[in-house]
Order: C-alpha cells, then sequence, then structure tokens
C-alpha cells in the first residue's frame, strides 16, 4: 500500500512519505495489526497476484469486537474508524473486507437493538408511572398528546416569529394584530386535530385569555433591569399569551 501511495504520487517527499509509512503503521497498532509493506514496488503497482495480498489476521475471530480491535465499550466513532482502516489496509482480499464488514455490521444491529429496547424500557417505565399516578394526573394525560418533532418544530417556529414580530414593531404600536393572527392559527390547528370547530376556539380562547392572565402577574414582577427599557406591559404579556397559544395548539387533544 505504501509504494502504492508512492508510485501515484510521485511528487512526494521522502519526508511525507516517511510520516504517511509512520502514520499508518501507528493506526495499525492501535487496532492490534503489524504495518507490513508489500514485497515489493512493482507488485504493488501492477496488482501482483493474490498471493501477495495482505490478508486480515483476525478474519475468523467470533467476537466482532476483537476482530475489528476494539474495546467491547467502543463509542460509535471508534468502531467506524476501525471499521474504515481495516477495510483500507485490506481492501485487496476479499475475504478479509468481507470479515470485517460482517463484524461492523454485528456491531451496528446490536447497537440498533440496544436502542430500541431502551425505547420500550423507557415507554413501560412512563406507562407503568402513569398507572400509578393520582386520578387527577390520569385525566389531566387524557387531554395531552405528544405530536411528532417536525409538528412542534414548525409550530413553534410560527410562534417565535409572531413573538419576533411583535418586539421589532413594539415602538409603532401594540401587538394586537399578532395576537390576533396567533389567536387564529391556534385555533385553525385545534380544529384541524379536534374536527370541532367549537371546541376549538374554546381551547384557543382559554389559552389566550389564560397566558394573559399569567403575563400580567408576572411581568410586572420582573427586576426593571431584566427588560428592555422600551418593553411594555402589553408587549410582555402577548409574549407570555404566545408561550399559552403554542403549548394548546401543540400538545392539547
Amino acid at each position: 500500500m505504501a509504494a502504492s501511495f508512492l508510485l501515484t504520487n510521485p511528487n512526494l517527499s521522502p519526508h511525507h512519505f516517511t510520516r504517511t509509512i509512520k502514520r499508518n503503521a501507528d493506526k495499525g497498532r492501535k487496532y492490534g495489526l503489524v504495518f507490513r509493506g508489500p514485497r515489493c514496488a512493482a507488485d504493488t503497482a501492477f496488482g501482483g497476484n493474490s498471493g501477495n495480498l495482505a490478508k486480515f489476521p483476525r478474519v475468523n475471530v467470533w467476537d466482532p469486537y476483537k476482530r475489528l480491535g476494539v474495546s467491547s465499550d467502543a463509542s460509535s466513532e471508534e468502531i467506524r474508524g476501525a471499521r474504515n482502516f481495516l477495510v483500507e489496509q485490506y481492501a485487496g482480499h476479499e475475504r478479509s473486507v468481507e470479515s470485517i464488514e460482517a463484524a461492523y455490521e454485528k456491531l451496528l444491529m446490536a447497537s440498533f437493538r440496544a436502542r430500541k429496547k431502551s425505547k420500550i424500557n423507557l415507554k413501560s417505565k412512563l406507562k407503568k408511572k402513569v398507572e400509578e399516578s393520582p386520578p387527577w394526573v390520569k385525566q389531566l394525560l387524557e387531554f395531552v398528546e405528544l405530536p411528532p418533532t417536525g409538528v412542534i418544530l414548525r409550530r413553534l417556529f410560527l410562534f417565535a416569529f409572531m413573538g419576533a414580530w411583535s418586539i421589532v414593531n413594539s415602538a409603532e404600536g401594540g401587538p394586537a394584530f399578532q395576537v390576533a393572527l396567533s389567536l387564529a392559527s391556534c385555533i385553525y390547528f385545534l380544529n384541524d386535530k379536534t374536527k370541532n370547530l367549537a371546541r376549538a376556539s374554546i381551547l384557543g380562547f382559554g389559552a389566550l385569555v389564560t397566558g394573559w392572565v399569567c403575563g400580567s402577574l408576572i411581568v410586572p414582577t420582573l427586576p426593571a433591569n431584566l427588560l428592555p427599557s422600551t418593553w411594555t406591559l402589553e408587549l410582555g404579556t402577548s409574549l407570555v399569551s404566545y408561550i399559552f397559544l403554542f403549548l394548546s395548539c401543540t400538545f392539547l387533544k
């Protein structure tokens, strides 16, 4: 491999060539290998024969970790790095590459099964906690759902945009238009989910009123140096209302 690298890079200085040899040797020792160069440059340049190709010494090792030369607690990056290095070293030997890839695939599948099992255990624990919770908590959870991450992010972006818009226009006037638009969006999302405009309207207006009341109580208690001097009570209250509208249209059933 080193001779092939030199032949395909004729302008490479001897110093850089030596560094390349040393780097490959260091990587080989890291994964339990000894770097050996080809028998001659001609064999490497013109392909030689299969008898001159380096053979992976751990082809028949059963443990995939030992086959790749990594510890059982190695990270996914370390496993991937060992696989890439070994495939590069034995690229010309088909049986060696197959053995390396097979070990890597075993570890990938084991990692996938472990993550899946962890998710199942987490769901089981959450379900058990819900079953053991007080009756009022169970009733409350019946009105809550967890939508896909994409839905959460899109609605979070929408209401964050409304908040930014209100802040930018705070010097020109109050955020009445932005609040009305946010309320309409909330009712639209709830109606799309519940297929009941009356219920969606009640939930939307309830979220707005709750947010406005909470904002009216929370904002005046904040330290004066915490908020910009240009912010009014109406602006701070509307920002709190956007949070309640977002939570309502995203997580309520």
